[in-house]
C-alpha cells in the first residue's frame, strides 16, 4: 500500500502542489489542500520507515516533515495577505457585498472585537473551519484592520494548521500503517476539528 500512497505523493512536485494549493484556497475554498498535506505527511512516515528497515537513510524522494510544515504555513499566511490587500482596497462595493450578507457582517463585528482586545483566537480557529480563512481574511481587510494585529495571528494559524495536517498524516501512517484508512482516519480528524473551529466561532459572543 505505500506504494499507492506514496506515489501520489513522492518527488520535489509534492512542495509545488501543497504551497500552490494553500496559497490559492483562500479564494477557492474547495481546493483540497487539507488532503493533500496529510498525504504527504502520510508519504513521509511511510517512506522513512522504509527506508529505515532497509537501509538506515531516508530516500530522496520522501517529503521532509520540516519543509512541509514551513512551506504550508508560509503559502497560508501569503494567501491571507493577498486576501486582506485586496479586501483592503476593494472600496464600497466589497463594503456593501459583505453588509448584504449575515454572516460576513456578523464574522466582520467578532474579528474587530478580537483584534481590539488584543487577542486573535478567532483568526486561528478561523483556519481550522471550513472557508473560516476565507471570510476572515476578506473581512480583516474590508474593516481596514491594521496589518501589525491580523498577520501575527495569521501566522500562528497557519503555523498551527500546517503542523496539526502533517502531524495528522505522520502519527496516522506511524499508527495504522500507510494504508487508506490511516489517510481517512486523518482526514476525519482534521474535518472534525474544522467542525469543532465552526462551532467555537459560532459560540463567541459579537462585539
Amino acid at each position: 500500500m505505500f506504494e499507492s500512497v506514496g506515489s501520489l505523493a513522492a518527488g520535489p512536485w509534492i512542495y509545488a502542489v501543497v504551497t500552490l494549493s494553500v496559497l490559492l484556497d483562500v479564494f477557492l475554498p474547495v481546493l483540497p489542500s487539507g488532503v493533500l498535506v496529510i498525504t504527504a505527511g502520510t508519504a513521509a512516515a511511510a517512506g522513512s520507515g522504509a527506508a529505515s528497515a532497509a537501509t538506515g537513510r531516508v530516500p530522496h524522494g520522501v517529503p521532509d516533515l520540516l519543509a512541509l510544515v514551513l512551506l504550508a504555513a508560509a503559502a497560508s499566511v501569503l494567501g491571507d495577505l493577498v486576501a486582506y490587500r485586496l479586501a483592503w482596497r476593494g472600496g464600497e462595493r466589497l463594503d456593501r457585498a459583505i453588509a448584504r450578507s449575515r454572516r460576513l457582517t456578523t464574522a466582520q463585528e467578532r474579528l474587530g472585537g478580537a483584534l481590539a482586545r488584543g487577542g486573535g483566537a478567532l483568526v486561528v480557529l478561523a483556519r481550522f473551519a471550513p472557508a473560516g480563512r476565507s471570510v476572515v481574511s476578506f473581512c480583516a481587510g474590508a474593516a481596514h484592520r491594521r496589518a501589525r494585529d491580523f498577520l501575527p495571528w495569521s501566522a500562528l494559524a497557519g503555523l498551527s494548521w500546517a503542523a496539526y495536517s502533517v502531524a495528522l498524516g505522520y502519527f496516522g501512517a506511524r499508527w495504522l500503517g500507510a494504508t487508506w484508512l490511516a489517510t481517512g482516519v486523518s482526514l476525519a480528524a482534521l474535518f472534525g476539528a474544522g467542525a469543532a473551529a465552526g462551532f467555537l466561532m459560532r459560540r463567541q459572543p459579537a462585539s
